[in-house]
């Protein structure tokens, strides 16, 4: 019986967690379940799950947790602070990571400070701070399984090849909603378009961003702290049937590949009970249906977003900090129609030019570049919303 923390348990990935951790009672418990504002639903989660810890991110809604929980034994805990000494209970074995964003990354130090197993779904965590990650993991000697369908294919393609050196890996996307649309179109997308992905599932601001094409950037940064491989060995492909997770070819030529259904709870599966293969009840790949698998060459230059992390992830330091610092600010502004779509490119490559290069980064440092890349691309964003 493994006990599961989960952070981030009212999102997208937390709640197919739960579900993975329902269809499987006799393999896990919840010990740990954190949200940032979904009150009502993390109470909901508690009740049926019974963790021994709840923690709502949002302090001023503390109370309306703790009245909601009132007869059930669940200790109550608000504020981020909270959230990132949680993970340090004794009594966890895995800590899933499925908090948005740059709020991740302090918790996540502190499940690997404390010998956590991290099942990781964060990956702005290895985005901001790849290189402090890495070190921290060989230094506390845990385990990284990663959660992302992409990540999870690749690692299921490397389990058994042990020191087979890796030629490249081939990292699949779906394309998003603007798949083959040109510049001109992309100027007046609304946030309501974006968020309509084709094939998966996802929270919001994850939805824009495999829109923009930054996710697959911010996987190919992911990649390369997770399986060692360079820049120039990570290559993206547009696979629009969300079939082929990825791949990954070896010295000798061959390559091996993932496939399954666009279904985030195997991958989320799979990292909970690696390196068991447990069955479950999740639809099977009918290639009757998915008879036409095919691949194309992304267009770096109408989504300029991966560019900009390819750029990022050569200059490295604490450029992947600011570019993901400037990505989350750009997004929020769209998800409220303050910006054009294409405008989130100006502003984040500007920012890019403007913050403080750091070679080797502290994580002092990565903090405050994330909080100077935060301030920059305001900065920019009002000058380019007073220029309209």
């Amino acid at each position: 019986m493994k006990n599961i923390a989960i952070l981030g348990s009212t999102g997208s990935i937390g709640t197919q967690t739960l579900q993975v951790i329902d269809a499987n009672p006799e393999r896990f418990n919840v010990e740990v379940l954190t949200a940032n504002n979904q009150v009502e639903l993390l109470a909901q989660q508690a009740r049926k799950f019974k963790p021994n810890m709840v923690v709502i991110g949002n302090e001023s809604k503390y109370s309306e947790l703790t009245e909601l929980l009132k007869d059930e034994d669940i200790k109550v805990y608000a504020g981020s602070e909270a959230i990132a000494q949680v993970v340090q209970t004794s009594t966890i074995d895995v800590v899933v990571t499925a908090m948005v964003g740059y709020s991740g990354l302090l918790p996540t130090i502190n499940a690997i400070k404390a010998g956590k197993t991290i099942a990781l779904a964060n990956k702005e965590t290895l985005v901001v701070a790849g290189d402090l990650i890495n070190r921290l993991v060989e230094e506390y000697k845990v385990a990284i399984l990663p959660v992302d369908s992409e990540h999870s294919a690749i690692f299921q393609c490397l389990v058994g090849e042990h020191n087979n050196p890796v030629e490249k890996i081939l990292l699949t996307a779906s394309g998003g909603p603007f798949r083959g649309r040109d510049y001109e179109y992309l100027k007046s997308v609304t946030a309501a378009q974006a968020l309509k992905h084709p094939n998966w599932n996802m929270g919001a601001k994850v939805t824009i961003d495999s829109a923009s094409m930054m996710n697959k950037g911010f996987e190919a940064i992911e990649a390369k702290w997770l399986f060692g491989v360079k820049p120039s060995q990570i290559e993206v492909l547009v696979h629009p049937q969300s079939v082929v997770h990825s791949m990954v070819q070896f010295q000798d030529g061959n390559i091996k590949a993932q496939l399954g259904v666009p279904d985030m709870r195997l991958p989320i599966q799979y990292a909970l009970t690696y390196p068991e293969r447990v069955h479950s009840e999740i639809p099977r790949l009918d290639f009757g249906i998915y008879s036409d698998l095919t691949f194309e060459k992304p267009d770096i230059t109408t989504f300029r977003n991966l560019g900009l992390a390819y750029e990022a992830m050569n200059r490295g330091g604490n450029a992947p900090c600011v570019l993901n610092a400037a990505n989350e600010i750009m997004v929020a502004a769209f998800l409220k129609d303050e910006i054009s779509f294409t405008a989130m490119s100006d502003v984040i490559e500007r920012t890019m030019e403007k913050v403080s290069y750091i070679v080797q980064p502290t994580l002092e440092d990565y903090i405050a570049s994330d909080q100077e890349g935060r301030r920059i691309a305001k900065e920019e964003f009002l000058n380019l919303k007073s220029k309209i």
